[in-house]
């Protein structure tokens, strides 16, 4: 985990194999007052954490890594920026810690290579025959609950 204040440390991963670090001036950190509980203190303390980080412009990446993430995350990018906040913690350190974490995962899972494309196999003659086995039993099922027709 990378400490508030310094670099953002990604840990190795899928697309990420040897992790990755953000530079700290990279990440732009604002802080508010957080709503919900908190006593007294919360009035007074900005706890509230948004971190802020523009992918586009990052030093941390590849081309290829940037081409991923633009496109991974781009319904979470508001101006080129991607919005991290974290409020659930009374501490504006461990908001700061959380906000970074949850930066890091976004990045790890939008690093991430897309699974393989699932390949169309054929039925194997044995379901088939099975499944034309059932259809032909439920039908004489349902036959057997009508009424007889007169044939006169």
């Amino acid at each position: 985990m990378s400490l508030p204040g310094g670099d953002l440390i990604v840990r190795p991963g899928p697309g990420v194999p040897r992790g990755l670090t953000i530079p700290a001036a990279e990440l732009d950190e604002r802080f508010s007052r957080s709503g919900g509980p908190g006593g007294q203190g919360v009035n007074t303390t900005d706890s509230r954490v948004e971190l802020l980080f523009e992918p586009a412009a990052s030093s941390a990446f590849t081309q290829a890594q940037r081409d991923r993430i633009l496109t991974a995350l781009a319904d979470r990018l508001v101006h080129d920026r991607i919005s991290i906040v974290a409020s659930e913690y009374r501490s504006q350190f461990r908001n700061r810690a959380a906000a970074r974490e949850r930066l890091a995962d976004l990045l790890r899972r939008a690093l991430a290579p897309p699974p393989p494309t699932r390949r169309a196999t054929k039925r194997t003659r044995g379901s088939q025959v099975r499944r034309l086995e059932t259809k032909r039993r439920r039908g004489e099922i349902k036959a057997g609950r009508r009424m007889p027709r007169d044939t006169g």
